[in-house]
């Protein structure tokens, strides 16, 4: 029993080794932040459809649209990625860095993550919920020293 025991555990830590050893190399050293987001879509899909379950609202086509905008979240975090990764491909052939427009990935990615957590916390205060009052202006907080700039030019 005590070797089926190691055995166990043991391809348990090598598989886990293999999954974040892949997702480092894909997504570098911070791969926990883009696992983290796609944790909080999932929660968000889910509290939105117990929302809509709870107050009787169910729809498949509204259900499709936020898998949809999850999707384009994604695809925004690639091109705001993307787009720095090709930015500073320019400046070192040109002889600038550019590396500081890494930030735009950065903060297109902690402003989604903070959108996420909104939005969670918005389904279960319409679901009847009762959320927390600091958790609600906490994120209010979080979100306004992330976008500060739009705020100012608005």
């Amino acid at each position: 029993m005590k070797r089926m025991t190691s055995t166990v555990i043991d391809t348990y830590n090598a598989i886990t080794g293999a999954i974040v050893a892949i997702l480092s190399y894909i997504l570098g050293e911070h791969w926990i932040l883009f696992a983290a987001f796609l944790l909080l879509n999932v929660a968000d899909w889910v509290t939105g459809w117990m929302k809509s379950r709870i107050l009787g609202k169910e729809n498949s086509v509204a259900g499709w649209k936020g898998v949809l905008k999850k999707l384009g979240y994604w695809i925004m975090i690639a091109v705001a990625f993307g787009a720095a990764a090709v930015f500073i491909e320019i400046g070192t052939v040109i002889g600038v860095d550019l590396s500081i427009t890494t930030l735009l990935g950065w903060f297109v990615l902690a402003s989604l993550l903070v959108n996420e957590i909104r939005s969670i916390v918005e389904n279960f205060a319409e679901a009847g919920f009762h959320v927390p009052n600091v958790l609600i202006k906490g994120l209010e907080v979080a979100d306004k020293a992330i976008n500060k700039e739009n705020q100012e030019g608005e």
